[in-house]
């Protein structure tokens, strides 16, 4: 999903927690404290009570602008009701009821064994503590397995899952490609795994599936304190992804595909274009615009969701168009501010001049191109420039579904990010669609 915030899209801050008794202090005054230091957008002292690998997915960095920006639209904090305490593990949970002028939320903490935060939720104010994933019914376990790999071997290695068919002879192999943000390999949101579901679906369905940890998601530090590029957060990991598939015994190495989700949508051109070698591409919910553009129209369809926004929202709204604005007027040579739209300017500057559906079609190679209607992130409107771009072509498939968001999880009425709070598996149709492509391909 699409430029992805804490509220908005239920980014998961992950990790850890039974309090262990030394600490000297409850889950709820250690949760309390967290809380008022998150209100009072004190983030230096906030990050000091992280674990380390909390440290690693959210910097303060993240907390001074993403964060900070989702609590001014929730607007002034009025009231703070009594903790409600969870476990899941060994891990303690802790969740404040918070109403605010705009809106009442649940705020929860994960805490580790120490008492360390390693985990940082908003939730809707009917559900304060996490869902569970529940495996669909179109997953069959017995028959694929599973197994660790890792992708890449120098400082960015990162950890994957590979799943492979029950099978005799070598298949298909698929790569996923993930959104924005700090996605795990899963890409979990609350109780929702969209990459476990269509791996598992997928294997189920004869075809091996490689998913893996996003390097802004392993490395979140390390990338903070530098200028990265969409081809450092996307393109190089899942070109590393691709080869390591094609090395895999199970897996016909003239038979790759990636699938890109949002972003990964976005940059699968590209990542083609890199590779040569693929044999097609499945873009779910992938923006064909400029993502400047499609941040700014998810961020006004949210504010203006309830009705008419108040004055301190429109401001909001006025700052991010004047951003996205400074977006396209950025000169490589320019004096340029380090950071718009919350991404480094060496990130905008190297998709300057990119048009994901001018660079699908110079590919030539298949493609199938699945856009929920009711996605309020990525819409109908990109999915309109794929096939103004596409359309034309033979070996290019659309499919669009009338009940399904930006997950692929089916729902009613006008999509909401609040729904992303429900639990939920892809449509079955979604992986139906898909296998019955990957079989219609010749090789």
């Amino acid at each position: 999903m699409f430029l992805r915030s804490a509220f908005h899209t239920g980014l998961v801050f992950v990790s850890s927690a039974l309090l262990l008794a030394q600490t000297g202090r409850s889950p709820a005054e250690i949760g309390k404290k967290a809380l008022d230091l998150l209100l009072a957008e004190k983030y230096p002292e906030l990050t000091g009570m992280f674990s380390e690998s909390m440290k690693q997915s959210i910097t303060l960095g993240f907390l001074q602008q993403k964060v900070s920006a989702e609590l001014k639209e929730f607007g002034t904090p009025q009231s703070i009701g009594d903790a409600i305490l969870g476990a899941d593990g060994t891990n303690n949970l802790v969740s404040f009821p918070v109403k605010f002028s705009n809106t009442s939320i649940h705020v929860q903490f994960t805490l580790n064994p120490s008492g360390q935060i390693a985990g940082m939720y908003f939730r809707p104010p009917n559900k304060p503590l996490p869902y569970t994933w529940k495996r669909p019914s179109y997953s069959k376990p017995e028959s694929f397995h599973e197994r660790e790999v890792t992708v890449g071997s120098d400082m960015w290695k990162l950890g994957g899952t590979l799943t492979i068919p029950v099978a005799k002879t070598k298949v298909p192999g698929i790569v996923l490609v993930h959104g924005p943000g700090p996605n795990d390999r899963d890409e979990s949101i609350f109780a929702i795994r969209m990459f476990q579901d269509l791996a598992e679906g997928l294997a189920s369905r004869g075809f091996a599936v490689l998913r893996y940890d996003k390097r802004s998601k392993v490395y979140g530090e390390e990338m903070s304190e530098s200028s990265y590029t969409i081809d450092d957060e996307t393109v190089e990991d899942a070109t590393r992804a691709i080869a390591l598939l094609r090395k895999q015994p199970e897996v016909d190495p003239n038979r790759i595909y990636v699938l890109g989700h949002s972003l990964g949508g976005y940059a699968s051109p590209r990542i083609a274009a890199r590779d040569r070698k693929l044999a097609g591409l499945i873009l779910m919910a992938g923006p064909a615009r400029g993502v400047e553009d499609v941040a700014f129209d998810q961020t006004a369809y949210v504010l203006y969701l309830k009705g008419e926004p108040g004055a301190s929202e429109r401001a909001h709204l006025q700052q991010l168009k004047a951003e996205a604005d400074q977006v396209k007027k950025l000169d490589p040579k320019g004096d340029n501010p380090p950071i718009l739209l919350g991404l480094p300017t060496a990130w905008w500057l190297n998709v300057k001049g990119y048009d994901p559906g001018a660079e699908a079609k110079r590919l030539g190679i298949p493609m199938l191109v699945m856009q929920g209607e009711r996605d309020f992130q990525v819409t109908m409107k990109d999915f309109a420039l794929w096939k103004s771009a596409l359309g034309a072509r033979d070996n290019v498939a659309f499919h669009s579904y009338p009940a399904l968001n930006d997950l692929f999880i089916k729902g009613e009425g006008k999509g909401s990010p609040s729904e992303y709070h429900n639990p939920g598996n892809v449509a079955p149709e979604v992986l139906d669609d898909i296998a019955n492509w990957l079989s219609s391909q010749k090789h």
